[in-house]
């Protein structure tokens, strides 16, 4: 929530008009938003500054979107076309991801973010093709947002087999820029990855929406040039290990059957089963518990 009071605190303070300002959230399949948006006590901070607060699955139109550049993906994956909130046209996009692991991806941050906002429930369809998702989402944002910030929350990082299973760590950092593709790769770097050797980072380099290679990047503030956390990818839990087999393992073949058909529930059920019945009570609470003890989690209970 200091993520979010901070950047909005700043933005009023710079004369935006809070009228102009909006939070948004988006559909999960596994997870609720309104949930979350309490539970992480974004909503406190959202109605202390009076602005409006969408979902993007509620009475928000989503139109057909035919983007200027050229796919990797996307148009293979949904032939018929793909729908983004009409909103987003024309507006501003101000990004707040967590800098943190992702057993698909290695590192998830600002590209990452769009996943869940510019396309619907049904993009668990793109999973096989992650990394050229994100670049493709990239492009669509270059192409229909008047401007791009992100501030990303390294105050607790994520390590291991994030995102939902991931093991906090206290690291007091706050990355800003315009630039995405720029922010993941010296995230990136702080964790302990090389930046290009990331897939999604390296072909939106390559396709120049963004800057990859920490060595053409200015940083400015902290000098973060021997930073290193030193966390691990590779890591994995039981329900991602199956992910992982259908997407890229031996039933691999049975990915549309069980994903893309009636069958798809199955897949929610399980993902249930395993983070709320089993990960959470017996691992992730703890988890919890440890950080509330920090500086961090004090300031947590007082939203």
């Amino acid at each position: 929530p200091w993520q979010l009071e901070g950047v909005i605190r700043t933005m009023l303070q710079d004369g935006y008009a809070p009228g102009r300002i909006y939070a948004c959230h988006n559909r999960t399949v596994v997870v609720s938003a309104k949930k979350g948006e309490i539970n992480n006590k974004h909503k406190p901070v959202v109605e202390k500054y009076g602005l409006e607060n969408i979902h993007l699955y509620e009475d928000q139109e989503w139109i057909r979107y035919e983007p200027r550049g050229k796919f990797l993906v996307l148009d293979k994956i949904f032939p018929k076309g793909i729908k983004i909130p009409k909103r987003f046209i024309g507006d501003n996009i101000l990004h707040l991801p967590t800098m943190k692991t992702h057993v698909f991806t290695n590192m998830t941050g600002v590209m990452k973010n769009a996943f869940g906002g510019l396309l619907n429930e049904k993009r668990h369809w793109t999973h096989s093709v992650i990394d050229e998702t994100l670049v493709d989402l990239l492009m669509i944002q270059k192409e229909i947002h008047s401007g791009m910030f992100a501030v990303m929350d390294g105050t607790i990082a994520g390590d291991g087999p994030g995102p939902r299973c991931m093991v906090p760590v206290e690291k007091n950092y706050m990355l800003a820029g315009a630039d995405p593709v720029a922010i993941d790769a010296i995230a990136a770097k702080m964790m302990g990855f090389d930046p290009l050797s990331l897939k999604f980072i390296r072909l939106a380099h390559e396709r120049d929406l963004g800057v990859g290679d920490p060595a053409e990047i200015d940083v400015v503030g902290e000098d973060i040039t021997d930073v290193n956390f030193g966390f691990q990818t590779g890591q994995s839990t039981f329900a991602s290990r199956g992910q992982h087999m259908l997407y890229h393992g031996r039933l691999k073949m049975l990915e549309k059957h069980l994903l893309q058909t009636f069958l798809v529930p199955w897949s929610y059920v399980a993902s249930r089963l395993y983070h709320d019945v089993y990960w959470y009570p017996f691992i992730g609470k703890k988890r919890v518990k440890m950080m509330k003890d920090t500086d961090w989690g004090r300031l947590f209970e007082t939203y």
